[in-house]
């Protein structure tokens, strides 16, 4: 089986584990809301013992952890491992999402406001946020593994690392701007979603630059 055939059946068998992982991750939040959220599932938020809290945290970081170790035995080079790992968390977000809507019915609109994360902070925002944001996951993880397989190029310099941090400042900071109101059960102000696009077309732009062949200088090959 050449290089590029190989990755392609891992990457199938990496998305079959991600969908099925996904289930798992919504019924967990199925079980939750019915107890905490038995009218249905709204902002502003209820809060929950602290303790309680705490677990589900941990919960948050386990599963960071297993599709982060998913990436790390798929993967055979250092950067194939990390896009099976973004390709890894795309698909199991999109996943996630959709078992939701088919399971409860939600979220009934992509704009509908949901609690994302809660490492280190909670972070909050529209659907539309991290599906977008899993879309890209999952592109670029899969390019970063085909394009190791194939030989192909996929170097990040210092232009797509400044890039890549200013992505996700804007991104962060779009999501933990209004934590507070949030979490002390307040309903959030309007979503930043000018901020949000920024985020993306850096991030966008970082890859970009990340993939493109080596300059060549005349008499000297190629430059890195």
């Amino acid at each position: 089986m050449t290089g590029g055939r190989r990755a392609a059946a891992t990457l199938a068998w990496v998305a079959i584990f991600s969908v099925a992982f996904a289930f798992v991750e919504a019924s967990v939040v199925i079980y939750l809301r019915a107890l905490y959220y038995p009218e249905g599932f709204a902002f502003p938020l209820k809060l929950i013992p602290a303790g309680y809290l705490r677990v589900e945290t941990a919960r948050e970081a386990a599963t960071i952890i297993m599709l982060a170790t998913l990436g790390v035995i798929a993967g055979w080079r250092p950067w194939e491992k990390f896009g099976f790992f973004l390709f890894a968390f795309g698909i199991w977000d999109i996943a996630f999402y959709a078992w939701l809507l088919g399971t409860v019915g939600w979220p009934g609109s992509p704009f509908e406001w949901d609690i994302l994360f809660l490492i280190p902070l909670p972070w909050i925002g529209p659907v539309i946020a991290p599906l977008a944001i899993s879309l890209l996951m999952t592109i670029f993880g899969g390019m970063m593994v085909l394009r190791s397989a194939g030989e192909r190029r996929f170097h990040p310099g210092a232009v797509s690392w400044v890039l890549g941090g200013v992505g996700t400042s804007l991104i962060l900071y779009s999501f933990m701007v209004d934590t507070d109101a949030g979490m002390r059960g307040a309903s959030p102000a309007p979503y930043h979603y000018g901020l949000f696009v920024a985020g993306l077309i850096a991030f966008i732009a970082g890859f970009v630059f990340a993939c493109r062949p080596p300059r060549t200088v005349p008499g000297r090959g190629n430059a890195q």
